[in-house]
C-alpha cells in the first residue's frame, strides 16, 4: 500500500531577480490569469503571488516593508538578540564575582576592609 493520493514535497528552488521580474510583468499584463502563468512555467501559485505583492511593495504601490527593509530587519533582529544574550552573561558573570567577593574577604582576601569605627 503505496501513499495514496499523497503528493512528494517539491523541492526548494531558488529564481533570479531577473526572472522573477518577468513574471511579474506578465501578471500585470492581464492576459493571463496568475493561476496561468504559474502553470505555464512550472511555478506554484502562491510563490508568484508573493512576488507580485513584493513588486507592488517596492514600487510604493502596496503599503509594507521592501526586500531591503526586510532583510534589515531580519539583521537588526538578530544583533538585538546577540546583544540580549551578550547583556545576560555579563548580568550573570557580575552576579557571580559579587556573591564571591564576600567570601574571598573573609578568607583573607585583599578586598576592600571595612571602616574602622573609633570612639562611641
Amino acid at each position: 500500500m503505496e501513499s495514496m493520493g499523497k503528493k512528494k514535497p517539491r523541492p526548494r528552488r531558488s529564481f533570479t531577480p531577473e526572472f522573477k521580474a518577468e513574471i511579474v510583468e506578465l501578471c500585470r499584463r492581464g492576459d493571463r490569469s496568475v493561476g496561468q502563468i504559474a502553470r505555464d512555467f512550472d511555478l506554484t501559485e502562491t510563490a508568484v503571488r508573493l512576488w507580485v505583492s513584493q513588486a507592488e511593495v517596492g514600487t510604493g504601490e502596496r503599503d509594507g516593508l521592501t526586500s531591503s527593509e526586510r532583510e534589515e530587519l531580519a539583521a537588526l533582529r538578530r544583533e538585538n538578540r546577540r546583544l540580549r544574550e551578550d547583556v545576560d552573561i555579563l548580568k550573570r558573570a557580575t552576579a557571580f564575582f559579587a556573591s564571591m567577593s564576600g567570601c574571598w574577604r573573609s578568607a583573607g582576601g585583599h578586598g576592600p576592609k571595612p571602616p574602622l569605627v573609633v570612639g562611641p
